[in-house]
């Protein structure tokens, strides 16, 4: 598992010692996990805005570098002096789905919030996200995914998020618009459930139904990229979609989910 960062500029990420979440007062409601490789220059405004919008809210900011080349790990211990943030560092890259698992198995929310380290999601909308899954916790586990009703993307990202999209809710019955979405919230319970692999993020909807669970869509705001550059390109995020498609459809035919019921006595 990846150790934390700790303050310290004379040191190397990686060799820091790792103290645990459990230093930071008081014990959160929500832990917001951000993935991130080579975001440096996001790190201090996005924390800074998930700071004013849940202004009032206990709650935890858990930052996975995952094998950044740039001064992210710095510019993470910046934020740790100013704001309630537990960053840990992969010592190499493992893709955005490990650093959310491992942002998750950090976190001490009983609700996590995701969002993409870019800058694009707009923590704004996490309040409306965390009000919708507390007020549907009641009728069963929850996923509550933000849809990007207006992109700011490129033309062909767009086109070709709007295809992927619709061949995977085809194939998958996920009954989610926008299921690339990197905003998201649900309870860490449910998540720790869910089978892991790489690229699951992108399908945290078809594992939630087929952990016995539902998942409803918010709007949301979808911002520009204003800093640092993106880390996919159009043809290697088909490529590996459709590979991952393939494998979470065989996941669902090769699992019934029981419902179980207690007899009676006598």
């Amino acid at each position: 598992m990846a150790p934390d960062l700790a303050p310290g500029p004379d040191r190397p990420p990686v060799a820091d010692p790792a103290p645990t979440a459990d230093t930071l007062p008081g014990l959160p409601v929500l832990s917001v996990v951000i993935p991130m490789r080579n975001e440096g220059p996001n790190v201090l405004p996005l924390i800074t805005e998930i700071a004013a919008s849940l202004d009032g809210v206990e709650h935890e900011v858990v930052c996975v570098d995952d094998g950044s080349s740039d001064d992210t790990a710095a510019r993470l211990r910046e934020a740790m002096a100013r704001f309630p943030v537990v960053a840990l560092r992969h010592a190499r890259s493992c893709g955005q789905s490990a650093a959310v698992v491992s942002g998750v198995m950090a976190a001490r929310g009983e609700w996590i919030a995701t969002l993409d380290g870019d800058g694009q999601n707009d923590p704004a909308d996490i309040p409306k996200l965390w009000a919708r899954a507390r007020a549907e916790a009641s009728s069963g586990p929850i996923l509550v995914a933000g849809h990007r009703v207006t992109r700011r993307d490129s033309g062909v990202k767009r086109v070709t998020s709007r295809i992927a999209n619709r061949i995977r809710a085809a194939l998958l019955g996920d009954a989610t618009p926008d299921t690339g979405c990197g905003l998201k919230v649900f309870s860490r319970a449910l998540f720790l459930d869910l089978p892991r692999f790489d690229h699951m993020h992108r399908y945290l909807p078809a594992l939630v139904l087929r952990a016995g669970g539902r998942v409803v869509s918010e709007k949301v705001n979808h911002r520009p990229r204003l800093r640092g550059a993106s880390k996919y390109g159009t043809l290697d995020r088909l490529i590996v979609s459709l590979s991952d498609l393939l494998g979470v459809i065989w996941q669902q035919r090769r699992w019934k989910r029981p419902i179980a019921e207690r007899l009676p006595p006598g």
